[in-house]
């Protein structure tokens, strides 16, 4: 009995397969839409498995099951199909964009600056939605809200979120070291959350849902402060831990596209040296 050959065009194919999957788990993780989509997968897992056994009688059934299905679950899941196309389509032009671009490492996030406005915001309870974008072009996002393009610095940042400020209401956006745009309109999850979520925390878990982004939210309730990511928010951050959670996170992303970079160039080195 030989072993399995495996080439490198089944190593790509292992890897799309995961990562549409990790992405699809990643729009409905937290969703009632979740256990529907397990559900499914197991209704698959058992029509594949009753036709190896070429049980004919439950394979046709299920047959025609899964046949009607389809039809379903584009009806059923439309958010969540539409979600995840947009992650995969910004998310991928991006990282291409990056790839044949080249790294800039000019004009990075002045964190400490960053890290100080929230503070500072969070101990006079300045509500504060800040979108660090990645990866994701946001750019139809910063249209929908008020130019800035101005340096990241806390003054910039208190007088923005000041509640008498004509900006104060929604997010700011920042690219790199600068604010983008200001008053912009984040969409809302869709996830169930908490009732005790406000209008920021569901804001920033919306716009993490469709992005990539990093966002920090300073609650005007209580000035407590989270950080949303990849569709998961992490509240009540003590003040003397969020930078190096901010930091954390933002080398993860700077570390992902790195890796994808890296093997792009490894298998492209490869098939030259086929050719």
């Amino acid at each position: 009995m030989g072993f399995i050959h495996i080439g490198i065009i089944d190593i790509i194919d292992i890897f799309l397969v995961a990562m549409m999957l990790y992405y699809l788990y990643r729009v409905t993780r937290g969703t009632n839409a979740f256990s529907i989509i397990l559900g499914v997968v197991m209704l698959y897992l058992m029509y594949v498995v009753v036709r190896a056994l070429n049980m004919e009688l439950l394979s046709g059934i299920l047959g025609q099951f899964i046949g009607v299905g389809i039809i379903a679950v584009v009806v059923i899941f439309q958010p969540e199909i539409r979600r995840f196309l947009q992650m995969l389509g910004l998310q991928q032009n991006q990282r291409i964009s990056r790839f044949f671009g080249g790294e800039n490492n000019e004009d990075d996030l002045d964190v400490d600056s960053l890290v100080k406005a929230c503070i500072d915001m969070g101990e006079t309870k300045t509500g504060a939605l800040i979108v660090l974008q990645q990866t994701s072009d946001l750019s139809l996002m910063a249209e929908g809200g008020i130019a800035v393009d101005a340096k990241v610095s806390p003054s910039l940042l208190e007088n923005l979120f000041f509640k008498n400020s004509p900006l104060h209401d929604g997010a700011i956006i920042i690219n790199r070291n600068r604010v983008v745009a200001a008053r912009c309109i984040l969409p809302s999850t869709q996830s169930q959350v908490p009732k005790s979520y406000g209008t920021r925390h569901r804001a920033a878990l919306g716009m993490s849902e469709v992005s990539d982004a990093i966002i920090l939210v300073v609650s005007e309730e209580t000035g407590a402060l989270s950080i949303a990511q990849g569709g998961v928010i992490q509240r009540d951050i003590e003040p003397e831990k969020f930078k190096s959670v901010l930091v954390r996170r933002l080398n993860m992303n700077v570390e992902r596209s790195r890796t994808a970079e890296r093997f792009f160039r490894r298998f492209k080195r490869n098939h030259q040296q086929e050719e």
